[in-house]
């Protein structure tokens, strides 16, 4: 995974939109190179993905796996989205340790935020956090519990993942 600390979101409603950028970049480094101004390219993937959802609600994960699977999609791969279980952490492990990226979103009662799962090692998963623009590690267990309050908010919702061949 390429060093994309120098990436956060803008704003309170970008996080799904540089979840999507650093995904994206990773996957597609010729897209990467093309990206002179950061800020300006998570609107313009906050508006393409959010073409008929209010974007002061955030991104959807529809709207997510959409934008990273236009970039994967040269690879072979398409990504999906499903609602967090414990027994899909398999898959976005094996998904890591392939390179793929894994999105991640987290909230309390509602779904706020999202985290981009980069890596995975001894039992522990590195988080891109687009709010710090940084990688924050947790145990799997604490995400298999559904404990995620060193991401931010106390609970996973959902993940966007490599899910077939195009």
């Amino acid at each position: 995974m390429p060093d994309y600390a120098f990436v956060r979101q803008t704003d309170g409603f970008t996080c799904g939109p540089t979840v999507a950028l650093v995904a994206s970049a990773a996957l597609d480094p010729g897209y990467g190179e093309t990206i002179t101004d950061p800020a300006a390219e998570q609107h313009r993937i906050h508006k393409a993905a959010n073409f008929l959802w209010p974007r002061k609600l955030g991104t959807t994960p529809w709207g997510v796996a959409a934008v990273i699977s236009r970039h994967a999609a040269a690879l072979g791969v398409r990504y999906g989205w499903r609602y967090f279980r414990p027994s899909d952490l398999p898959a976005a492990i094996a998904a890591v340790e392939s390179d793929w990226p894994v999105a991640l979103l987290i909230g309390e009662t509602i779904p706020r935020h999202w985290i981009l799962i980069v890596g995975h090692d001894d039992g522990q998963l590195r988080c891109f956090n687009p709010a710090r623009g940084a990688v924050t590690t947790i145990p799997v267990d604490d995400l298999r519990n559904r404990h995620v309050e060193p991401l931010g908010f106390p609970r996973p919702f959902a993940l966007v993942l490599p899910r077939r061949v195009v």
